[in-house]
């Protein structure tokens, strides 16, 4: 059994993965990724700039500040990206960095797939396409990493037969996550009727949905955020980087998603998880007085935040001090490095063993509640 399995670590798309592994109806939608005449990387749809290809490094997240002021100046890249990125592309490599830290497993989110999904969003068949091709590519991946790697799926809750599909698939495949955006779909909430086949369909299948930070379909209205930041990151979306969760677990609990399917499981990763002992104490207490003041509400069998104990798991940095918030909200967290990203880092035990937290005396966070998650126990 595993001592210590991170939660959150990002494998890189090859350039060449969504052309090579979508239908072949949809390459013309493909993402690709294509070199400007600086030097710089771009993954772009058509001819259009979505991500810049960045050089992660853990720990240095103003080196992707710097690097980003380079191309704005036009100074030439002098970075070999492929050289750079291939061995987050490669098994074989991420496996030796688990030996290396000390983790015996890892949750494999995408790198440049939590980037574009937003940009897309009005273009159904080309997002439907390059989440295929991603899905079709980790179940390779997977095999390859011999029982240590768990891959991500990337789906949408925007077409029924399509999810059905994947979801099917996926599973065969021995894929136990996917990533979700926590947002309305096509306008209506999680909770909505019309949706709740998908949460059928995610317990049918032994698929846990999961939320991560990307750059999908915001939480508040669009002029808040002003003007995209090109290669950027907009201020409002880091500062309030938790809220999209928090809505989504709040509508699928008070409506009664969680009551419903006592068999769905939600995971939290690079959200933060500092808000969820308030949010905790919002949902009890917000709900009991909506349903004092209005006289009715959606019968719940349990408080709202039994249903998150029992259902929900979230990632917890070193720094957001775990022991406190499993003291204060229940052993409902999780051990993370977002590794290699650059607010990430490159030695999460040691983080954790300075905050008190070792994997021996910490079986739930280190390793139970991410098993949890992948249906594994």
């Amino acid at each position: 059994m595993p001592l210590a399995i991170d939660c959150d670590m990002h494998l890189f798309e090859p350039g060449d993965m969504w052309a090579k592994h979508c239908d072949p109806a949809d390459r013309d939608v493909a993402l690709r990724m294509m070199t400007d005449n600086l030097g710089y990387v771009w993954v772009v749809s058509g001819d259009r700039r979505l991500l810049m290809a960045e050089p992660h490094r853990p720990g240095q997240t103003g080196s992707i500040g710097q690097y980003r002021q380079r191309w704005m100046q036009g100074i030439p890249s002098t970075l070999d990206y492929e050289e750079f990125a291939t061995p987050y592309s490669d098994p074989a490599a991420i496996i030796g960095h688990l030996d290396e830290v000390g983790f015996d497993a890892a949750v494999l989110f995408p790198n440049y797939g939590i980037g574009w999904e937003r940009s897309l969003q009005e273009d159904l068949r080309a997002t439907l396409a390059n989440m295929s091709a991603w899905n079709r590519w980790i179940s390779d991946v997977a095999v390859d990493g011999h029982g240590r790697l768990y891959p991500v799926a990337h789906v949408s809750l925007r077409d029924r037969a399509w999810l059905t599909a994947q979801l099917v698939t996926l599973s065969g495949a021995g894929i136990r996550l996917a990533l979700i955006p926590p947002a309305l779909v096509d306008g209506r909430r999680l909770s909505d009727p019309d949706l709740d086949w998908a949460w059928s369909e995610f317990v049918e299948h032994g698929v846990t949905p999961v939320f991560h930070v990307a750059n999908q379909p915001r939480p508040f209205d669009d002029a808040w955020y002003g003007e995209d930041i090109v290669a950027g990151v907009s201020p409002l979306s880091s500062i309030f980087l938790w809220t999209g969760a928090a809505l989504a677990l709040t509508d699928l609990i008070v409506n009664g998603v969680l009551e419903r399917h006592p068999g769905l499981r939600i995971g939290v990763m690079e959200l933060s998880a500092v808000w969820v002992p308030l949010h905790l104490q919002m949902l009890d207490g917000g709900y009991q007085f909506a349903e004092s003041f209005n006289g009715e509400s959606v019968p719940l069998s349990l408080r709202p935040s039994d249903y998150f104990r029992r259902q929900v798991r979230v990632a917890a940095f070193s720094y957001e001090r775990p022991r406190r918030l499993i003291d204060r909200a229940g052993d409902i967290f999780m051990a993370c490095s977002d590794y290699p990203h650059t607010e990430g880092t490159s030695t999460p035990l040691d983080d954790y063993r300075s905050v008190d937290m070792a994997p021996a005396d910490n079986s739930a966070f280190f390793a139970e509640n991410i098993e949890f998650l992948l249906r594994s126990s």
